[in-house]
């Protein structure tokens, strides 16, 4: 009893009382008359150029609640031109959506010719709602293909949001004429700002690279807040260029670079149902067309695609929900790759190291625990962690000349590098992840409300 009374008049530190004035003013941010919190971490939205050959228009169906006077966009629409190359990379998940499905299968048989379409809706996921699901998705994929004069097999779908509810299609295949007479070279960042369901901002990225003297450019929009988790993170993406390039190129590129990028975030652990990453290529810049990833050409436009992929998925960890810290986990010494990835994923999904991080605790100890867990080979004496620059242990113990005030004055930035070095061996790996917050809990606790 003696000691409950004493910890509980125990008075709040300097450090816990300003975490929670933070808490405070997040609250107050999120309630008050400035309207929806965004994230701290959001970047300023680029200027992203109209691609030659993709048209955009967004519209309000009321997907989720019905239409309303002036609600939100939750629709888009994107039509990309005939002759255009295209892939894509889905989520693996058991129960993946019917939009899921039925893109792998179209994007498999590229059945017919011309040009494609996609068509997005946020509010409602589709998934888990059997053969209503398919359903849903045939109505809107018939609806698009006569408002466009496309075969339905090039009409491509993604639906957000809500798991396990039917689609009221009807509200989308309502709108998509007025979508198609309204299609705008222009229309890009209206058609990122349609997809969002918790999001705070919308996410966009571009890339210019110089291929056989013509200038050729990369934009691309994206959405995910939570449910982010490696196996293509829980987002939808949709990247479009005036690159000239074959579509088994394009593939092998975009399937391989999902590995760095998509796949390399985490928000929470939770895989989605619906990962869809669309890219497609007009041909409309006038390169000569690449048809391997390793020509000289295929080398340039690879980096710059992994450019803009890049950006977007460290978006994506930025709007974490509730994020307040962007986190690099740097792993290396390992002695295989798929220990690597093992420390890096254990790490960086560890709720305690998250929640460390959100209190700006240099807790260290959790990083030795998520190594250790991880199932990758580990020696204790061989094995050195880093807080940016700041060594923090190494040989079995704490480093002689580590400080916790070095260590908690680190964490209170809204960048931070976690470094461990294995010592094992040369492979390495990198994931970016956030801090675990109160506000996490509040967003998911009420999501269906």
């Amino acid at each position: 009893m003696a000691g409950g009374d004493k910890k509980k008049g125990k008075k709040k530190g300097p450090k816990k009382k300003a975490l929670l004035a933070r808490i405070a003013e997040l609250e107050a941010q999120l309630s008050g008359p400035k309207g929806p919190l965004v994230s701290p971490l959001a970047p300023e939205f680029p200027t992203l150029p109209a691609i030659d050959g993709v048209r955009f228009a967004s519209g309000h169906a009321g997907v989720k609640g019905g239409p309303k006077p002036g609600g939100r966009t939750d629709v888009m629409l994107a039509e990309i031109a005939s002759g255009s190359a295209i892939a894509g990379v889905f989520t693996t998940s058991g129960t993946r959506s019917a939009a899921v499905r039925d893109g792998q299968a179209k994007l498999k048989a590229r059945a017919a010719s011309g040009g494609w379409a996609i068509l997005v809706n946020s509010g409602n996921a589709n998934a888990f709602t059997g053969a209503a699901g398919e359903d849903s998705v045939g109505a809107i994929c018939a609806a698009a293909s006569h408002a466009l004069g496309l075969p339905a097999s090039r009409v491509l779908t993604s639906s957000t949001g809500v798991i396990g509810e039917p689609l009221p299609h009807d509200r989308v295949t309502a709108i998509i004429d007025a979508l198609a007479a309204r299609l705008d070279a222009g229309g890009m960042e209206d058609a990122a700002r349609a997809i969002m369901t918790t999001d705070t901002f919308p996410k966009g990225a571009t890339r210019t690279v110089e291929l056989d003297g013509k200038a050729v450019t990369i934009a691309g929009i994206a959405k995910g807040s939570g449910m982010i988790a490696p196996d293509m993170a829980t987002m939808l993406a949709y990247v479009f260029t005036d690159a000239s390039i074959t579509d088994r190129a394009l593939q092998t590129m975009v399937s391989d670079l999902t590995k760095s990028t998509f796949n390399a975030v985490t928000v929470d652990s939770d895989t989605s149902t619906s990962d869809t990453l669309i890219v497609a290529a007009t041909g409309r810049a006038g390169n000569e067309e690449i048809a391997s990833s390793r020509s000289a050409a295929g080398k340039a436009f690879r980096t710059a695609l992994h450019e803009v992929l890049h950006d977007l998925a460290l978006q994506l960890v930025m709007d974490g929900e509730g994020a307040t810290k962007l986190v690099e986990v740097e792993v290396t010494g390992a002695a295989n790759a798929l220990d690597a990835r093992r420390v890096a994923s254990a790490i960086a999904n560890s709720p305690l190291v998250k929640t460390a991080i959100a209190g700006e605790d240099p807790n260290w100890g959790r990083v030795v625990m998520a190594v250790g867990k991880s199932g990758a080979r580990a020696d204790r004496d061989r094995l050195t962690i880093r807080f940016g620059d700041i060594t923090v242990a190494e040989k079995g113990q704490r480093a002689p000349d580590y400080t916790e005030d070095a260590g908690a004055a680190y964490m209170t930035r809204d960048r931070i590098r976690l470094s461990v070095d294995l010592g094992l061996g040369s492979a390495s790996d990198r994931m970016w992840t956030c801090d675990l917050t109160y506000r996490y809990v509040e967003i998911n606790a009420d999501y269906r409300s």
